[in-house]
């Protein structure tokens, strides 16, 4: 199955950057949030009119839908909020604490992001709960999402972008170079040193990341992997951070090396996606997607990085990309956003929702659509076996996605 877009990429709100004149530019609608503020609740609608969505330790506000038929998958949305209805959970709330996440000029809004902090969360959670909405992980928001569903992955590029600015604004409340204060500088897309002796801009950070399927020379086996943090039987690509100073090839090189011990020659770009959902300390990871074609087939696994890494063939691979585990996954997780929004506590983590005992369970499985890990792997077992050792055919056959 192809996606047109991977996941967390395509955000609409993020389609057009607006003139600074225009209303629903950062610096315009930061004003207008100003003047607004202040006169909550006494003030008529503003236009543009604002929408906020809340944040909790990293998890976006959501509702669930179809709460009342048993029959149906629940779907999860986001849970947006008025302006007077934030400052009525955050008293003391003021335009330093939004951050712009982008307009719809044909709804007349613009949308922003709060995170709530440790003295706010007790209070506003409850408050919330009795609304039936709740705040969840991206992660989960992730594996519940329907992936031919464009609205649940529109909106799961939107919670991803506000996690990674929010997130960004936590590991950023100091200036790298003097150490002073920072403050948020354009509606919260950036930040500014407050030492005027020193005003050295910030701005978000982006950690990029090569992730790669390697093949062997008859292009009939791929390489795959296993970490321990892995749900059970999930194998997937090899993946590293790229150092300074190095080019992507060369990343891809080193990190297959050092991993598998496996030397890599042709190396073919396929995609990138947007991955907001790593630690605070890396708030936003970009994926740079390869097809590696290997020197050498001898693995020698570096334990301190994968649990396992083994060759498998294009036959075996196949079997794994079956989409009636990421199905059951996905309905199970869905199922768990609507207890969690009905108040039901649910204790078990995200391994389960691929341990569901109904039928025959596959030996091994791949991640799901929404990882640029699947679209590796489809593509190559869906390009069909032969030699791929010809560059501008594989360039043209692997990257079609």
């Amino acid at each position: 199955m192809n996606l047109k877009t991977h996941a967390y990429a395509n955000n609409p709100l993020r389609s057009k950057t607006p003139k600074s004149t225009s209303s629903f530019s950062p610096s315009s609608a930061f004003k207008s949030l100003k003047t607004l503020i202040p006169l909550i609740p006494n003030h008529q609608t503003p236009s543009p009119d604002f929408k906020i969505l809340p944040f909790s330790k990293g998890r976006p506000l959501v509702f669930s839908t179809n709460q009342d038929d048993a029959s149906t998958t629940p779907l999860w949305h986001l849970g947006w909020i008025t302006l007077s209805e934030c400052k009525t959970l955050l008293p003391n709330l003021d335009e330093n604490s939004l951050v712009y996440l982008g307009h719809k000029e044909e709804e007349d809004l613009v949308y922003w992001a709060v995170d709530l902090s440790s003295e706010q969360e007790h209070g506003v959670v409850l408050e919330l709960g009795s609304k039936k909405l709740c705040f969840v992980e991206v992660r989960t928001l992730m594996v519940a999402a329907d992936w031919e569903d464009q609205r649940a992955m529109d909106e799961l590029a939107v919670a991803g972008h506000a996690r990674a600015l929010l997130e960004w604004h936590k590991v950023s409340r100091f200036c790298g170079a003097c150490g002073g204060l920072t403050v948020p500088k354009e509606a919260g897309r950036r930040k500014q040193c407050s030492n005027e002796a020193c005003g050295k801009r910030v701005y978000p950070r982006v950690d990029p990341v090569v992730i790669m399927l390697v093949i062997d020379r008859e292009n009939d086996r791929a390489l795959l992997s296993r970490q321990a943090r892995f749900v059970p039987r999930m194998w997937s690509c090899l993946a590293g951070f790229i150092e300074p100073g190095e080019s992507l090839e060369e990343a891809v090189r080193r990190e297959t090396w050092e991993e598998t011990g496996i030397e890599v020659g042709e190396i073919v770009y396929h995609s990138s996606q947007p991955w907001p959902v790593g630690p605070s300390s890396m708030p936003c990871q970009l994926m740079l997607g390869f097809f590696a074609f290997a020197k050498t087939l001898d693995i020698n696994v570096d334990k301190e990085e994968l649990e396992d890494a083994q060759w498998h063939s294009r036959e075996d691979v196949k079997k794994a990309v079956s989409f009636a585990e990421y199905r059951k996954a996905q309905r199970t997780t869905a199922s768990k956003i609507e207890q969690m929004c009905k108040g039901v506590e649910r204790s078990q983590s995200l391994s389960t929702d691929f341990n569901v005992e109904s039928g025959e369970l596959a030996p091994m499985f791949i991640p799901g659509p929404t990882a640029i890990a699947h679209h590796l792997i489809s593509t190559w077992v869906d390009q069909g076996s032969g030699n791929a050792h010809t560059k501008q055919q594989a360039g043209v056959s692997l990257s079609s996605l």
